[in-house]
C-alpha cells in the first residue's frame, strides 16, 4: 500500500467530494480515500501493484471528474493546470454572457411583480406572449450552453444514480423550463383555456445567471486562498550560476547536483540549500522564517533555497537539491496541511453525503403536497404553479456548496497565513486542537533562552580595561574545545577584539588552562584551579551569579585574580513578552528542564513562568507531560524537536522550535521557524482565528438552509402568504458560497 495525492478537475461542490470518495472507496485494493473540495485534491491509499491512476480515472471519469498526478514541488502537472485555466476562462466567458441578460430579465420580473402589487407602477411594457417567446430562446441558451454542467448532472443521476449540486440545479431549472415550454407550445397545437399565461423562463435564466456568477466569484476567491503556496513556489529560482571546470555557467535549477559550487550575486535568489565556502552577505529569509530583517551569512553558514541575497556576493556548496530542499519540504508540508481535514469536518462530510438525496426527497414531497392539498384550496392550476415554484426553489437554495467550503477554505487560509509568519502547521487536526490548549510546557534551553552560552558580564579587579581582559582570556581559550571557551572567543571575534599568540599552553583537566602571553603566565579556569594556586577571590559574588545560571571564568596571574568573565545562556529578548501574551490568552506556562532547580527558577522568574519542573531527564519529560494531561490539562509542548521528541509526541500539540534548516518537521504538529517563542503566541491566535472562522462559516452555511428550505417549500404561505421565488433562492445560494469564502479570506487580513 502507498499513499498518492492527485489534483481533481471537474469538482463543483461538496457533494462532488462525497461522490468521488464513495466511488473510489469501492475500487478493489483501495484502502482509504480523502477528498478535499477546498483544495480540489484527493489523497488515496492503494496497492499500486494492482491499481493504477488509469484505473481510478476509469471509475470517476464517467462522472465527469479527472485525477491528475502532482509533482514533488506540490504543483499540479501541466495538463491539469492547463485544464483548470481553460475551465476558469470558460466560466468567465459564460458569466460575462449570461449576467447582463439575467440582470435585465430580473429587472423586468421585478417590474411585472411590482405592477401587479402596486397601483403606482405602470403595466409591464412588453406583451406577455412576446416576452415568453424571447424568454424561451434565452432560457434555451442559458440552460443548454451556460447550464451544461447542470444538465450533465441530470444525466449522471439518471444513468448512475449519482446526485450532486449540479443535479439539484439541473432538475430544478429543467423542470421550470419544461413546464414553461409546454405552456408556450400547447396553444400552438391545442386551444385550451386551462393553460396558465405565466411561464418560468425568466426563473431559468436568472437562477442559472446568479449561480454561474456565484461559481465564478467562488473560483476567484478559492484561488486567493492558495496564495501562500503560490508565493512559495514563485520563490524557487529558475536558474543557478554554477562553477564547473573553473568556469561560471548558468543552468536550470533542476540540473544542479549535490556538491556543485554555486555563485550568488547581489539581488539573486538562492537556488538550492547549501553551505557558504567563500564570501559573505546579508540574506533576506522573510518568506521562509517570517523575520523581516536580513540575516548575516558568512563562511560555514547554511543558506536555503528561495531566500534572497541582498548586498554581497558569495559561493556556496550545494548540499540539498530538488525535493530535498528546505523550500520544497515547506511546500509539501503546507500542501498536506491544507489538504488534511480537521475533526470538525467529519460531521460536515456526513451531512453532505446524505444532503442531496434528502433534498430531492423533500422537494418531491413538497411538490406532491402542493398538488394534493393545495388544489383543494387554490385550484389545480395555482397549486401546480406554487408547487413548481417550491420544487425549484428548494432544489436551488439547498445546494451544499457553502457547507463544503466552510471548513477547508478557513484551513487553507489559516495554514497559508501561518506559513507566511514562519509557523508551519502539519495538519488541520493540530490547528483545531491548538485553540483548546490551556497549558503550555516549554523547555528552557533554546526555547526561553538562546540555546548557546554567551559572554554576559565582566567583573574587573585589575588596572586593565575590560577589552584587555577579554583579549587575554580569549587568546588562551582559543586553544580549548570547551563550549564556554567558544563563547568567549566568539564574543572577541564579533567585537573585533585582538587575539594574541599563546606559548607554553597547558590544559588542566576539569579545571582550566595555563599559558604564556608576551612573557606573562596566566591562568584561566574555575574556582578549584584558583584555590589550588592560593589565589583569593570573592566567593559570595560568584555564588550569587552561579545561582542565576551564570558560569564564572576566572582570569589570574601567578600573584592575583585579574577579573571574572561571566558566561550564560541568556534569555531571549522576546521571551518575557511572549509569556505575558500567553497569560493574556488564559494559558498557564510550565517550564520543563533538565537544568539545576535554582537556575531554572531564576530564569522562570525573569520571564514570569508559572511553574517549574527541573532536573528532568529527556526520557522522563514525556511522563511529566502525561501527568499534566491526567490532571485534565490540554497540553502544548514547545521544545527543540530533537531531544524533546517523546514529550512532543505525548503532548496534545507538539511545537518544534526550528532554527535555520534544522526543522524537526516529523517530531511535532507545528514548527516555529527561527526558534522565536513569540511565534507560539501567534500560532495559538492563528488557531483561534481559524476555528472562529470555521464556526462562522458553518453557521452561515446551515442558516441559509434552515431558513431557506422551509421558506422555499411554502411552509409560511398559510400564515403570511410567503413563497420564495426561485430567483431569490438562486441569489441566496450563490451568496452563501461567496460569503463563506469571503469570510475565510478575512483571516488573511487579521493581525496575528
Amino acid at each position: 500500500m502507498s499513499t498518492h495525492t492527485y489534483k481533481i478537475t471537474g469538482m463543483h461542490c461538496a457533494s462532488c467530494a462525497s461522490v468521488i470518495t464513495k466511488k473510489l472507496s469501492a475500487v478493489p485494493h483501495v484502502r482509504s480515500v480523502s477528498v478535499n473540495y477546498g483544495t480540489e485534491k484527493a489523497k488515496i491509499d492503494f496497492d499500486d501493484t494492482h491499481t493504477s491512476l488509469d484505473t481510478l480515472n476509469g471509475v470517476v471519469g464517467t462522472l465527469g471528474y479527472t485525477l491528475s498526478a502532482i509533482d514533488h514541488s506540490g504543483a499540479a502537472e501541466p495538463e491539469s493546470v492547463t485544464k483548470k485555466i481553460d475551465e476558469h476562462a470558460e466560466l468567465k466567458n459564460k458569466t460575462n454572457f449570461i449576467l447582463p441578460i439575467a440582470l435585465l430579465v430580473f429587472i423586468l420580473m421585478m417590474w411585472d411583480i411590482g405592477a401587479q402589487i402596486f397601483t403606482g407602477v405602470p403595466n409591464f411594457p412588453i406583451p406577455m406572449t412576446l416576452f415568453n417567446t424571447i424568454g424561451m430562446v434565452l432560457a434555451t441558451i442559458a440552460l443548454f450552453w451556460v447550464g451544461q454542467p447542470y444538465m450533465r448532472g441530470i444525466f449522471r443521476f439518471a444513468r448512475y444514480g449519482v446526485a450532486n449540486m449540479d443535479t439539484l440545479i439541473g432538475i430544478g431549472t429543467f423542470s421550470a423550463y419544461l413546464y414553461s415550454m409546454s405552456i408556450t407550445l400547447i396553444p400552438l397545437f391545442w386551444s385550451s383555456r386551462m393553460v396558465p399565461e405565466y411561464t418560468y423562463f425568466d426563473v431559468t435564466i436568472v437562477v442559472i445567471g446568479f449561480i454561474t456568477l456565484g461559481k465564478y466569484l467562488e473560483a476567484v476567491s478559492k484561488k486567493k486562498t492558495g496564495d501562500a503556496i503560490e508565493k512559495l513556489l514563485n520563490l524557487q529560482a529558475k536558474n543557478a550560476l554554477v562553477v564547473r571546470e573553473g568556469v561560471e555557467i548558468e543552468i536550470p535549477v533542476n540540473q544542479v547536483q549535490r556538491g556543485d559550487m554555486i555563485v550568488v550575486k547581489p539581488g539573486a535568489k538562492i537556488p538550492v540549500d547549501g553551505v557558504i565556502v567563500e564570501g559573505s552577505s546579508f540574506v533576506d529569509e522573510s518568506m521562509v522564517t517570517g523575520e523581516p530583517m536580513p540575516v548575516q551569512k558568512k563562511i560555514d553558514d547554511t543558506v536555503v533555497s528561495g531566500t534572497i541575497n541582498t548586498t554581497g556576493s558569495f559561493v556556496f556548496r550545494a548540499t540539498k537539491v530538488g525535493s530535498e530542499t528546505f523550500l520544497a519540504q515547506i511546500v509539501t508540508m503546507i500542501e498536506e496541511a491544507q489538504g488534511s481535514k480537521a475533526p470538525i469536518q467529519a460531521l460536515v462530510d456526513k451531512i453532505s453525503s446524505v444532503f442531496v438525496p434528502t433534498v430531492l426527497v423533500i422537494a418531491g414531497i413538497t411538490f406532491v403536497t402542493w398538488l394534493s392539498v393545495g388544489s383543494i384550496y387554490l385550484g389545480f392550476s395555482q397549486a401546480f404553479s406554487f408547487g413548481l415554484v417550491s420544487f425549484v426553489g428548494i432544489l436551488v437554495i439547498a445546494c451544499p456548496c457553502a457547507l463544503g467550503l466552510a471548513t477547508p477554505t478557513a484551513i487553507i487560509v489559516g495554514v497559508g497565513k501561518g506559513a507566511g509568519a514562519g509557523i508551519l502547521v502539519k495538519d488541520a487536526a493540530t490547528l483545531e486542537k491548538l485553540h483548546m490548549v490551556d497549558t503550555v510546557v516549554v523547555d528552557k534551553t533554546g526555547t526561553i533562552t538562546q540555546g548557546k552560552p554567551t559572554l554576559v558580564k565582566v567583573l574587573n579587579f585589575s588596572r586593565m580595561s575590560d577589552v584587555e581582559l577579554i583579549s587575554i582570556t580569549a587568546s588562551l581559550e582559543k586553544k580549548s574545545e570547551h563550549p564556554i571557551a567558544h563563547a568567549i572567543v566568539r564574543y572577541a571575534e564579533e567585537e573585533n577584539i585582538s587575539i594574541s599568540e599563546v606559548s607554553v599552553f597547558e590544559s588542566v583537566q576539569g579545571k582550566g588552562i595555563r599559558g604564556r602571553i608576551n612573557g606573562t603566565e596566566y591562568l584561566v579556569g574555575n574556582r578549584i584551579l584558583m584555590s589550588e594556586h592560593g589565589l583569593a577571590f570573592d566567593h559570595v559574588a560568584i555564588d550569587e551569579y552561579t545561582a542565576q545560571g551564570k558560569t564564572p571564568v576566572i582570569l589570574a596571574t601567578a600573584d592575583q585574580v585579574l577579573g571574572i568573565i561571566m558566561v550564560a545562556d541568556e534569555v531571549k529578548p522576546e521571551s518575557k513578552q511572549a509569556i505575558a501574551d500567553l497569560h493574556a490568552l488564559g494559558i498557564t506556562v510550565v517550564m520543563l528542564t533538565g537544568d539545576d532547580e535554582k537556575t531554572a527558577r531564576y530564569v522562570a522568574s525573569l520571564v514570569g513562568i508559572d511553574d517549574v519542573i527541573a532536573q528532568v531527564l529527556p526520557q522522563d519529560k514525556r511522563e511529566k507531560v502525561h501527568t499534566l494531561q491526567k490532571n485534565g490539562k490540554v497540553v502544548a509542548m514547545a521544545g527543540d524537536g530533537v531531544n524533546d521528541a517523546p514529550a512532543l509526541a505525548q503532548a496534545d500539540v507538539g511545537i518544534a522550535m526550528g532554527t535555520g534548516t534544522d526543522v524537526a518537521i516529523e517530531s511535532a504538529g507545528i514548527t516555529l521557524l527561527g526558534g522565536d517563542i513569540s511565534k507560539l503566541v501567534k500560532a495559538i491566535r492563528l488557531s483561534n482565528m481559524t476555528m472562529r472562522g470555521i464556526r462562522q462559516n458553518l453557521f452561515w452555511a446551515f442558516i441559509y438552509n434552515i431558513v431557506g428550505i422551509p421558506l422555499a417549500a411554502g411552509v409560511f404561505y398559510p400564515l403570511f402568504g410567503w413563497v420564495l421565488n426561485p430567483v431569490f433562492a438562486g441569489f441566496a445560494m450563490a451568496l452563501s458560497s461567496v460569503s463563506v469564502v469571503s469570510n475565510s479570506l478575512r483571516i488573511k487580513a487579521k493581525k496575528l
